[in-house]
C-alpha cells in the first residue's frame, strides 16, 4: 500500500472513530460564511444606520444617534414606508387569493402528466430573466399594449378610461400607475406563494376532509376549520417571500409604476446618487425590523408549527 494511501486511511479511521470532528469540519464553513459574510454585513449595516450626515460637509459623522431614525418620520420619508408596507401587503393578499385554488386543485385532482404540467407551468416564469419579465409587463400594460387594444377591439375603453381616472390607483395609463406595479408584483411572486400552499395542502390526509364531510360539514365549512388552519403553514411561508421580496424590490416600481418611491428604491438613491449611507441603512433596517415582528406573531400563532 502506497503512503498516500495509508494516511488518507488513517484520515478515515480518525473520522470514524471521532465522528464530532467530522461534523465540525463540515459545517464550520457555512457557519463562517453565515456568521461574518451574511451577519456581519447586517451588522454592519445596523451600526452605519446610528451615524448620521454633517449637513454642512456631507461627510459621515461616526458618532451615536438617533437623528438618522428620526428622519425617518419625516413626512416624505414616512410616506415611503407606508407606500411600501401597503404595497407588500396587499401583494400579499392577492398572491394568496390567487395562489390558494391553483395549488389546491394540483394538491388534490393533478394527477400524473397534469401534475408535471402544473409543476412547468409554475416554474417556468422563474427561468426566465426577471428584467425580460418587468419590461414585457411594461410593454403589455402601456398606452400601445396589448391591453389596451384588447379594451379598445371590446369597446371598453371608456371603463379603462374611467378606472384610471381614479386617483393614487390611476394615471396615464397602467404602466405608469401602482396598479400595474401591483400586478408585475403579483405576477413576479405568485409562484413563491403557489409552492408552499401547494405543499401545505399535499400533507392533509383525504381522511380528514371525509371525516368532516361524514360529521355533517358542509363543503364551505370544511374550508374554513379544516383545510384552511391546514393550509395556513403555506400561506404563511409563502407570505414570508411575498412580503420581504416586495419590500426590498427597488426595479419593479423602477421601471413600471409613479415616480413616487419605494424603500428599496429609497435606499438605493440614498447610499448611491444621494451619498447618505445612514439613512440608506436606516431604511434598510426598517423591512428587517417589520419581518422580525411578522415572524414572531406567526409563531406565536403556531404557524410554523407543521413546517
Amino acid at each position: 500500500m502506497s503512503e498516500t494511501a495509508t494516511v488518507s486511511s488513517r484520515i478515515s479511521d480518525s473520522f470514524w472513530r471521532r465522528p464530532t470532528i467530522l461534523l465540525l469540519l463540515l459545517v464550520t464553513p457555512p457557519l463562517l460564511w453565515l456568521g461574518i459574510v451574511y451577519l456581519g454585513s447586517l451588522f454592519a449595516l445596523l451600526a452605519q444606520s446610528f451615524f448620521s450626515i454633517d449637513e454642512f460637509t456631507g461627510l459621515v459623522r461616526y458618532e451615536f444617534t438617533l437623528k438618522t431614525y428620526a428622519e425617518l418620520f419625516r413626512a416624505s420619508n414616512f410616506d415611503i414606508l407606508v407606500r411600501t408596507i401597503v404595497m407588500a401587503s396587499a401583494v400579499t393578499i392577492a398572491s394568496a387569493i390567487i395562489a390558494f385554488p391553483i395549488a389546491y386543485y394540483a394538491a388534490r385532482y393533478a394527477k400524473g402528466r397534469w401534475k408535471a404540467v402544473f409543476y412547468l407551468g409554475i416554474m417556468l416564469p422563474l427561468w426566465s430573466s426577471y428584467l425580460v419579465k418587468v419590461y414585457s409587463w411594461k410593454l403589455i400594460l402601456a398606452k400601445e399594449g396589448i391591453l389596451n387594444w384588447l379594451f379598445e377591439t371590446l369597446h371598453l375603453s371608456w371603463i379603462l378610461q374611467a378606472y384610471l381616472a381614479i386617483p393614487v390607483v390611476g394615471g396615464n395609463s397602467l404602466s405608469v400607475s401602482w396598479t400595474g406595479t401591483f400586478l408585475v408584483f403579483v405576477y413576479v411572486w405568485l409562484p413563491f406563494m403557489i409552492l408552499p400552499v401547494q405543499a401545505a395542502l399535499e400533507r392533509v390526509p383525504p381522511s380528514m376532509l371525509e371525516a368532516s364531510g361524514d360529521l355533517g360539514a358542509s363543503s364551505s365549512q370544511t374550508l374554513r376549520h379544516v383545510i384552511l388552519p391546514l393550509a395556513l403553514p403555506g400561506i404563511i411561508a409563502g407570505s414570508i417571500f411575498t412580503f420581504s421580496l416586495t419590500m426590498g424590490d427597488y426595479i419593479i416600481p423602477q421601471i413600471v409604476g409613479t415616480s413616487a418611491r419605494m424603500i428599496g428604491q429609497a435606499v438605493y438613491q440614498f447610499q448611491g446618487t444621494a451619498g447618505n449611507i445612514p439613512l440608506a441603512a436606516a431604511f434598510a433596517v426598517v423591512p428587517i425590523f417589520v419581518m422580525g415582528i411578522y415572524l414572531t406573531l406567526a409563531k406565536r400563532a403556531g404557524a410554523f408549527d407543521a413546517l
